[in-house]
């Protein structure tokens, strides 16, 4: 992107359209990947074999946890490469680019690589039992070993896209890969076509996610004369001492992703004790419960190099005016999809599958676990905030608490109490607990922001 364009957008444009510039593209790109994973869910449903969708449901958490080595090397890359902009510093910007990529790179093939030699006991911790267990082998084989750098190499090079405020571009090449991956489920899923069920909407996953990186790559190419954005591997020895600001900065992001799975995992586990049917609902209710999640994280990594850009240029008022309109944007879209996953919840779960049992489990859980909707939509602005500012602690605490400390201790006291419906309510309450924290948080940081 060319520097006059990245400066109108980051320093003069006014404050809502610049958020919205940002936003919009990061949102829909976000909603594109929503809807290739409820294509896996829903293609996998039209077969009317539960097993085949819990199989999918208790892979999910490995899934889950590619995000996380990508967001490592992405969050953090993207926001200090903002910063450096910001600081009218753009060799800067270039090195971390490519230590983030090739970062991330390495660490994708070394995630494959052990999921691979652990994929039985990693799926059996998940809840894989039975005959759901070879169904999940092959769905993350084809996800997570043969697709998995290439989905991590998609979310890291938008997000270092994105940074330089070429926010289109980086929806292009995510919307690319959802809308293949969207078009072939049907083929390499239904018996009608290929048949392979639920490794059929793996491979599908695996093959969109090789075409939306050969499209980023295919960008950097035809723009290397006026993108910061570089995976030149000559700035890796330039490029290296910036190694320890990325991960400080993108280690909450992975850190809740990686806690994410453990949660889910443990949330599996222990629904996986009670029918087929209650895992397979579970698994229907974790796809819908992501389209306030999607657009929360779209709204974040929309922010995020806005935030960051103007503060390391000094323009705090301008970073404040962002955040609170984004923030705004985000909680007004959870709290619609509250209202309509209430009213609707049977109809919407049985647009997964057509099996009554089902169908009950899902439409209760799903109206116990929207009430974290409005709560997560906020907490995900304030944790992006802190990491664009390089507030790695604050961030850390707050990843944590909706993460891993609190969520599994309620698991089982919940069951003890209600067994199978008290698993849905700890979200809920742990959101709750972590958005009380980052106002706090947010509110004493910028205190001291504010007496500088």
């Amino acid at each position: 992107m060319e520097n006059s364009t990245r400066t109108e957008i980051f320093e003069r444009m006014p404050v809502r359209r610049a958020v919205i510039r940002q936003i919009v593209p990061a949102i829909a790109s976000q909603m594109i990947a929503l809807l290739y994973n409820l294509a896996d869910t829903y293609f996998v449903g039209m077969l009317n074999q539960p097993s085949q969708t819990a199989a999918i449901t208790v892979a999910y958490s490995s899934f889950v946890m590619l995000t996380a080595v990508s967001n490592l090397f992405g969050v953090g890359g993207a926001s200090l490469m903002a910063r450096a902009l910001g600081e009218k510093n753009a060799d800067k910007a270039r090195a971390v680019s490519a230590v983030s990529f090739w970062g991330g790179m390495l660490s994708a093939c070394v995630f494959s690589a052990v999921f691979l030699a652990l994929s039985t006991p990693i799926l059996t911790l998940c809840g894989a039992r039975g005959e759901v267990l070879p169904i999940a082998t092959e769905y993350a084989r084809w996800v997570v070993v043969i697709g998995g750098p290439f989905t991590i190499l998609n979310t890291l090079l938008a997000n270092l896209v994105r940074a330089e405020g070429a926010a289109m571009h980086a929806a292009v090449g995510v919307s690319l890969g959802g809308v293949l991956n969207i078009l072939l489920d049907p083929f390499f899923v239904l018996p009608q076509f290929l048949g392979r069920g639920a490794a059929g909407a793996g491979i599908a996953t695996a093959v969109s996610n090789m075409a939306a990186v050969a499209y980023f790559l295919i960008y950097l190419l035809a723009k290397r004369r006026t993108t910061v954005v570089s995976i030149r591997p000559a700035l890796l020895r330039p490029g290296i001492r910036h190694l320890g600001g990325i991960l400080s900065i993108g280690f909450p992001s992975a850190l809740q992703y990686a806690l994410t799975v453990v949660s889910l995992a443990a949330q599996s586990a222990f629904v996986s004790k009670y029918a087929t049917e209650a895992v397979a609902g579970l698994g229907i209710v974790k796809k819908l419960d992501q389209l306030p999640l999607y657009f929360s994280i779209g709204v974040s990594n929309g922010l995020l190099p806005l935030l960051a850009y103007n503060y390391s240029a000094g323009k705090q008022e301008r970073r404040r005016k962002s955040f609170r309109f984004g923030c705004a944007v985000s909680l007004a879209f959870a709290v619609l999809c509250l209202i309509c996953y209430e009213i609707f919840a049977p109809q919407l779960s049985g647009l997964f599958i057509d099996n009554e049992t089902t169908i009950r489990y899902s439409a209760v859980f799903l109206r116990i676990m929207v009430v974290a909707m409005p709560m997560m939509s906020v907490c995900y602005p304030m944790i992006i905030q802190f990491q664009a500012i390089g507030r790695v602690r604050e961030a850390l605490v707050c990843s944590i608490l909706r993460k891993g400390v609190l969520d599994i201790p309620l698991l089982f006291l919940l069951d003890a109490i209600l067994p199978l419906y008290g698993c849905m309510m700890v979200q809920p309450i742990v959101d709750t607990v972590s958005l009380i924290a980052a106002a706090w948080l947010g509110r004493a940081a910028d205190r001291r922001e504010r007496a500088l």
